[in-house]
């Protein structure tokens, strides 16, 4: 096989190819519409389209999808073939500059939280040039953005890309009001950790619950769990190495820097970590990554699981969004040096990082909401629904000095002494990590560490460049008559620090003495979806983006309802399951073994009057009250569903009920039916269990 460096990014146009294919001209104005989001003409676009879809045809495809990012949550695409008639009955391969720049798929049928009804189909995409067009399955994919007929943004790169924007015009105006006037732009970065499941797909055919909802609706726990803590970073199976050795590959060819791949906590959990890119491209490519690790394990006999909670007594799957900022001339804003308290810049930015986290904390916490993370958040195994800042001792004492007034002592990194004369002795970091903290700081960049294994990270990413953007837009107007702008800027790190020191916290997330004083300090702690999404349109969350130009009032409210009524309707599909498992399965499966125990056990009598109470008579006795007890919390929950519709017509009440009724029922009716299947013989249990579904592969 091809090395490494031969093969990474060749099924990418990126900036190689186009420099290899495109008249310098051309490549010119399209590196300027990439670096300075000048506009594109159209006699641009006429030559790149060209130059693409000959590299393309040369690549083996005959088709060229516009690939965007609806309110869905994944990603969609609609097919369109290269050929054009040429006229007696013979065609052309054609791809002109208009069809790379507009296309048109159906938005009716996408979520619109009501911007768009039934009959108003017209929508459409429009090539995000920021991203490199890329080859996958004999189609040309092209990056786009998405909006509707009348303008409103039905999709998650737009708002992503206004975000970024505005964090790099207020870093700028602050960067060049404190001297840097040779920064031009600011980029903000992302590494997002993913985490994932891998299951035997025989296996995973037979549960429906995994296929129609992506987690297990009932399983009993198995003998082994995570407890020896012997699957972490423990050594590879031959059957997953394998299959992630393909998927690295199949990483590398689309350009998707896949670094690290390592064994999770819980049986059959793994992780692949990507190093850094632009915000924008970190998101493509996580979505990509996602898809072609579906694609990828069906080809070893495999399912990819991205559920956050696919099972229940094991830790479910996050997603860590390490995010950074960094400048056109190649500072990170967020390094602090080796003498942090002299570097203002530094103390600035992390200022107004900590004002916009105590802030829009409730915007953090939505921006992580889903019904699969409900299983997680302050469950032990990831952070807690409450948002807080890790910031490491070293900081943590600084920030206390400037607050105080204080001289700052440096820990310093203190050599780490094996005493062992083979080992090396090494520096340690000035800091522990906090694998508690939803928002910790972990030495240049801040790890957001609450997100759900499945969630485009595009909804925190547009929440956590508002928000700083936000905090930098008042440090300016703070700042921009200072007569002495040094004396200003420390007095107004000072201010901050102290006016937002509560959302700091660097102990144990996961401790009761932390809910109780967080509650102290005035945090939120929104459990669950609908506790967080009340939150979306309080006035100044809609002030916050409609200044800052990443929604109107009408898109906000969009989002508003399209994440309460997804809520509902997820949760109504796992009921309908648990419903349709419990009735056609479970209950005629556990009354035919009861049935058996029953021929036994008279069997037996009918051969000695006096052998006492049979085992067989105890278990008929047990089941037979648990099938009872099933049966009727089958049938509540079935009602419950109906009544559900008596709330459709408000999005939040709609979707609180699903929390508080239909969910809760679910729980009970679970409980009931795992008892039964330790108790049920695995002959007649009609799924597979929980052993095998996380020791099979």
């Amino acid at each position: 096989m091809a090395k490494v460096p031969e093969f990474f990014g060749s099924m990418v146009f990126n900036d190689q190819k186009m420099q290899e294919r495109l008249p310098k001209a051309t490549y010119k104005a399209l590196k300027k519409t990439i670096q300075n989001g000048e506009p594109l003409d159209l006699s641009v676009a006429n030559v790149v389209a060209s130059a693409m879809k000959d590299w393309a045809v040369e690549k083996g495809c005959t088709h060229y999808t516009h690939w965007f990012q609806p309110m869905t949550g994944i990603t969609a695409e609609k097919h369109d073939s290269f050929i054009s008639p040429s006229g007696e009955g013979q065609i052309i391969m054609e791809f002109s500059g208009k069809e790379l720049v507009k296309g048109e798929p159906d938005a009716s049928s996408f979520p619109s939280g009501g911007i768009r009804a039934t009959f108003e189909a017209r929508g459409y995409t429009t090539w995000d040039p920021t991203s490199y067009a890329f080859v996958k399955d004999s189609t040309l994919y092209i990056p786009t953005a998405f909006c509707s007929y009348t303008g409103e943004v039905l999709d998650k790169k737009t708002p992503l890309l206004r975000s970024m924007e505005r964090i790099s015009t207020e870093a700028v105006k602050v960067l060049n009001l404190i001297g840097k006037t040779e920064i031009s732009r600011v980029i903000t970065t992302v590494g997002p950790e993913q985490e994932y499941f891998l299951i035997d797909k025989e296996i995973y055919d037979q549960r429906e619950d995994l296929i129609y909802t992506g987690r297990t609706l009932f399983g009993a726990k198995a003998p082994k769990g995570q407890e020896l803590d012997d699957h972490y970073f423990g050594a590879i199976k031959t059957r997953v190495a394998e299959y992630m050795k393909d998927l690295d590959e199949e990483l590398w060819k689309l350009g998707i820097l896949a670094k690290t791949k390592h064994n999770e906590v819980a049986p059959s959990q793994h992780e692949l970590a990507p190093i850094f890119s632009t915000t924008n491209i970190a998101t493509d490519h996580n979505e990509l990554t996602m898809e072609i690790m579906k694609k990828t394990a069906e080809k070893h006999g495999l399912v990819c699981l991205l559920h956050e909670k696919p099972f229940a007594g094991v830790n479910g799957s996050g997603k860590h969004n390490n995010w950074s900022i960094s400048t056109n001339t190649g500072e990170n804003l967020l390094d602090p040096g080796k003498q942090p308290e002299n570097n203002i810049q530094f103390q600035l930015f992390l200022a107004a990082i900590v004002k916009a986290v105590h802030e829009y904390q409730d915007l953090l916490r939505i921006s992580v909401a889903s019904s699969g993370n409900d299983h997680r958040l302050g469950a032990n195994e990831a952070p807690p629904s409450i948002i807080s800042m890790y910031l490491g001792d070293d900081l943590g004492a600084l920030v206390d000095s400037i607050i105080d007034g204080t001289e700052y002592v440096s820990k310093g990194r203190t050599r780490m002494m094996t005493g062992v004369d083979v080992l090396p002795d090494f520096k340690k970091d000035t800091s522990d990590r906090n694998r508690t903290s939803p928002f910790a700081f972990t030495g240049n960049k801040f790890e957001f560490r609450a997100l759900g294994s499945s969630l485009n990270i595009a909804c925190p990413n547009i929440m956590l460049n508002t928000i700083v953007a936000q905090s930098l837009s008042e440090f300016y107007d703070e700042l921009k008559d200072a007569s002495d702008i040094d004396a200003a800027v420390k007095e107004l790190i000072k201010k901050t620090f102290t006016e937002h020191k509560d959302i700091i916290f660097n102990g144990n997330n996961y401790a009761d003495e932390w809910v109780e004083e967080a509650e102290k300090r005035g945090l939120l702690n929104l459990k669950s979806l609908p506790d967080a999404v009340a939150h979306y349109i309080d006035q100044k969350n809609i002030d916050l983006f409609v200044k800052n130009r990443i929604y109107n009032v009408e898109e906000i409210h969009a989002r508003y309802e399209i994440e309460l009524e997804n809520y509902a309707k997820e949760i109504n599909i796992e009921a309908l399951t648990m419903i349709d498992m419990a009735k056609k399965n479970i209950l005629p499966s556990v009354t035919s073994y009861v049935r058996e125990l029953t021929d036994t056990a008279l069997a037996k009598k009918a051969l000695s009057d006096v052998i006492p109470t049979t085992v067989e008579e105890e278990l008929i006795l047990s089941l037979s009250n648990k099938l009872v007890c099933f049966a009727k919390k089958t049938t509540e929950l079935e009602e419950a569903v109906i009544k559900a519709g008596d709330y459709s017509s408000n999005g939040l009440a709609y979707a609180k009920y699903f929390r508080e009724t239909v969910f809760a029922l679910m729980q009970e009716l679970r409980a009931i039916g795992d008892s039964m299947e330790t108790e049920t013989s695995s002959e007649y249990w009609p799924y597979p269990s929980y052993g095998e579904m996380l020791f099979g592969v």
